[in-house]
């Protein structure tokens, strides 16, 4: 196919900065996840029969015209039409897409069977603040289902003064979920003004709780960001405002948080290809599953987007490991 990803690629300085690491940390075989059948065969799909494999994720969302509205698509307006995400996701060798009802139905069809589905189920605009973030439903497992998704995701806005009926609404959907044998992803993200008065929504506190959060809610998948260190962590709460942890330290602490559940890099806002594969290695080392990143790829023209591609699935390879 012409323009599809290879599996020649590397890279000299991911390879350079992977010698300087620690022991590399295990990820959580399947077999340990405690998963239904359904949950186990839909899972295993996504994370050994498409993408990279190997039991990694690489995963293109794209939920964010929702949720940033369309001033994400200015920087490549080729990217405003879905399918030039579900070609990026095709011909990339992806291990799937994400995205909300509406682009899972007028836009999937032509590439059912190519490219796996996560139907996002909740999701909010960006126009109210964040004081008391919220997502409404969106869609349903049974969309889901009807879809052929392999997985759904939902959005968790943990310390926020709605999270009583985030976590209400949530169950609802776990249990739905639970009934289809559909593994649920939760996008883990802390927000409200609780949380930026002890270090901030991007601190090692935050996202660290986050992580635990979601596993005991019930998540088979956790999507996280990155913890930033900053002055801002003598904030937070004893004692996450007296450590001093390297990225990766403080990373791998939040993937044991995670316990059980698989944890998903959530990519953020684009960065030059030197850092984002620098977090990606990173990340993988730590102890991740994969990366979910969405605006660092759609962003870039496509052939500058299936070359940084090539580089992850390179990376992933290193990590990878056997069904068991």
């Amino acid at each position: 196919m012409s323009g599809s990803i290879s599996s020649t690629a590397s890279n000299s300085t991911s390879s350079a900065s992977a010698a300087a690491m620690p022991a590399r940390r295990p990820r959580p075989a399947l077999s340990e996840l405690g998963l239904t059948p359904g949950k186990r065969t839909r899972l295993k799909r996504l994370l050994y029969d498409h993408g990279p494999g190997g039991g990694t994720l690489l995963v293109l969302p794209i939920d964010q015209g929702l949720e940033h509205g369309p001033v994400d698509f200015f920087e490549n307006p080729d990217a405003l039409d879905p399918d030039y995400q579900y070609r990026l996701a095709r011909d990339g060798r992806f291990s799937a897409i994400a995205l909300h009802i509406g682009l899972a139905e007028k836009y999937f069809t032509p590439y059912a069977g190519e490219v796996p589905l996560i139907l996002k189920l909740n999701g909010k605009t960006s126009i109210p603040p964040d004081t008391e973030a919220f997502s409404a439903l969106t869609g349903s497992v049974e969309d889901a289902v009807r879809l052929g998704a392999d997985a759904v995701g939902y959005t968790v806005y943990v310390g926020s003064p709605a999270q009583d009926r985030d976590f209400a609404q949530f169950q609802q959907v776990r249990a739905e979920a639970d009934r289809f044998g559909m593994p649920v992803i939760v996008w883990a993200y802390p927000r409200g003004d609780a949380v930026a008065k002890r270090g901030g929504k991007e601190s090692l506190y935050a996202i660290d709780y986050a992580a635990r959060v979601a596993l005991e809610l019930g998540a088979d998948i956790v999507k996280i960001n990155y913890p930033v260190r900053s002055e801002k962590d003598q904030l937070s709460p004893p004692p996450y405002n007296t450590l001093s942890l390297t990225p990766e330290a403080a990373f791998h602490k939040v993937v044991q948080s995670a316990g059980r559940a698989l944890v998903l890099v959530s990519g953020g806002e684009k960065v030059d290809d030197v850092a984002l594969l620098t977090k990606v290695r990173s990340s993988m080392h730590a102890g991740a599953t994969g990366i979910i990143f969405g605006r660092n790829l759609w962003q870039r023209p496509r052939d500058k987007a299936l070359a940084l591609t090539r580089e992850l699935h390179a990376i992933f390879r290193e990590y990878a490991q056997p069904l068991s």
